[in-house]
C-alpha cells in the first residue's frame, strides 16, 4: 500500500543484505515513519512482544522471518544441533503473543520445511524461501479477501443508489496488520479503487489506540475518507442509521465461527445485532484454529501491562510524550482481546470466498479440514 505515494509492504528483506529483515516501526506511527532493521530471532521476538509489529497475519510473517534469522545463526556442525537451536528459537517466538494463531502456525510451517531438508545449508535456504512464501501468500490472500468482500460493499452501494457506504471497523486490520492490503480494509480499498463512495468510521481502539493511530494513518495515506470516533460511539451511530456494515479482522477464529479480536469487538457485534447492521469478519485461512471449537472457553486471551491503560501517548509540542490519565495508585486491568460468538457474525470473508460463521459454512470452503 501507499506511504507518501510509494508502495510498501510491512516486512521485507533488506536490499543487498538478505541477512537483515526490515519492518515498519508501528510504535512510531502516526507521527513518524521509521524503518527498523532486525538481525536476530531475539530481535524479532522483541518486536512482536512490544508491538513494533502487530496484527495476526503480520505476526505470522514476522515469526517466519524470525525463524529464518534463527537458521542463519544456528550451529552448522551438525543437523541435530541446527534443528535443536531453531526449535528453541521457535518456542521463544511462539511465547511472545498467545492469542494470535498465525504465530505458532508460521513457526510450525518453518520447522516442518527445515526438517524435510537434507543438510544445514539447504535448511537455511529453505527457511528463507519459506519466509518469503508466507509473506507473498499473505499479501495474495488479503488481495483476494478484498476481491470477495468488495461485492458486499457494491450491493449496499446499489441499494443506496450510489450514495456513500459507511463502514465501521475496529482496531487496525489494515495493511499495517498484514503484509499488504489488510483484511478488514481490503474490501474497502478495493471499493475505493473502483470508484465507489465509501467512508470509514475508525474506532480509536483503546488502550493502544491502533485505530486512531494506525488505521486512520493508512487510510489517510491512501486517500480514503474516514472519521476517527471514540470506542463507545459505534452503537449510537448504528441506532441512527449511520453505519451500513461493520468489518473487523480477527486474531484467531475457531472452525465453528467464534471470533477473537481486539477488545471491544464483542460490544460492536452486540450493537450491530440489535440494530440489524451486518457484521463481517475478514481473515486469511492461517487465522483459523482448526482444533478449537468453543472460542469463549478455549481461546487464550492475552493480558497486557496496566500502563497501557493508565498512560496515553501523543504528540505535544513536536515531541511524543506519555501522559498519566488515571490516579497514580489506581490499579488497571488490560485484557487485549474478547471473543465474539459465531451467532453474532453475519459472515466470514476469506481468500476463498464468503461463508456463514458456522462449522458447515467454514468447512464448505475448507473441506480438507473436515474431520
Amino acid at each position: 500500500m501507499n506511504v507518501q505515494g510509494k508502495h510498501y509492504r510491512t516486512i521485507w528483506l533488506k536490499e543487498d543484505q538478505p541477512e537483515v529483515v526490515q519492518i515498519i516501526d508501528q510504535q512510531a506511527l502516526p507521527h513518524e515513519f521509521r524503518i527498523v532493521d532486525l538481525t536476530t530471532a531475539d530481535e524479532v521476538a522483541h518486536a512482536i512482544k512490544v508491538m513494533t509489529v502487530r496484527g495476526a497475519p503480520l505476526i505470522g510473517a514476522s515469526a517466519a522471518f524470525g525463524m529464518y534469522l534463527a537458521a542463519l545463526h544456528a550451529p552448522r556442525h551438525s543437523r541435530e544441533a541446527f534443528l535443536a537451536h531453531v526449535r528453541v528459537e521457535g518456542d521463544k517466538l511462539v511465547a511472545t503473543r498467545p492469542t494470535a494463531v498465525n504465530l505458532a502456525w508460521a513457526v510450525e510451517r518453518q520447522l516442518k520445511a527445515m526438517e524435510a531438508a537434507s543438510d544445514v545449508e539447504t535448511m537455511i535456504e529453505t527457511a528463507r524461501h519459506t519466509a518469503q512464501a508466507i509473506t507473498d501468500e499473505d499479501a495474495e490472500f488479503c488481495r483476494r479477501i478484498g476481491e470477495h468482500g468488495v461485492s458486499l460493499i457494491e450491493d449496499i452501494s446499489r441499494r443506496k443508489n450510489g450514495d456513500t457506504v459507511n463502514i465501521l471497523t475496529h482496531c487496525n486490520a489494515g495493511w499495517l496488520a498484514c503484509v499488504d492490503y489488510g483484511t478488514a480494509t481490503a474490501p474497502i480499498y478495493a471499493a475505493f479503487e473502483r470508484g465507489l463512495k465509501v467512508h470509514v468510521w475508525v474506532d480509536e481502539t483503546r488502550p493502544r489506540n491502533q485505530g486512531a493511530s494506525l488505521t486512520a494513518w493508512e487510510l489517510g495515506q491512501h486517500g480514503v475518507p474516514h472519521t476517527v470516533i471514540a470506542d463507545n460511539v459505534g452503537g449510537h451511530l448504528m441506532q441512527h442509521g449511520m453505519v451500513d456494515m461493520v468489518i473487523t479482522g480477527t486474531d484467531r477464529t475457531t472452525y465453528t465461527g467464534d471470533v477473537a479480536n481486539k477488545i471491544g469487538t464483542y460490544l460492536k457485534a452486540l450493537a450491530a445485532k440489535d440494530n440489524g447492521v451486518p457484521f463481517y469478519v475478514a481473515l486469511p485461512s492461517s487465522t483459523f484454529d482448526w482444533n478449537m471449537r468453543d472460542g469463549v472457553k478455549e481461546i487464550p486471551v492475552e493480558e497486557r501491562g496496566a500502563d497501557e491503560v493508565k498512560y496515553i501517548r501523543g504528540l505535544h509540542n513536536g515531541e511524543v510524550v506519555s501522559v498519566l490519565i488515571t490516579p497514580e495508585n489506581s490499579p488497571a486491568a488490560n485484557y487485549g482481546f474478547d471473543v465474539t460468538p459465531a451467532r453474532l457474525v453475519t459472515g466470514l470473508i476469506s481468500e476463498r470466498g464468503i461463508c456463514p460463521a458456522t462449522e458447515a459454512g467454514i468447512l464448505a470452503l475448507y473441506p480438507e479440514h473436515k474431520r
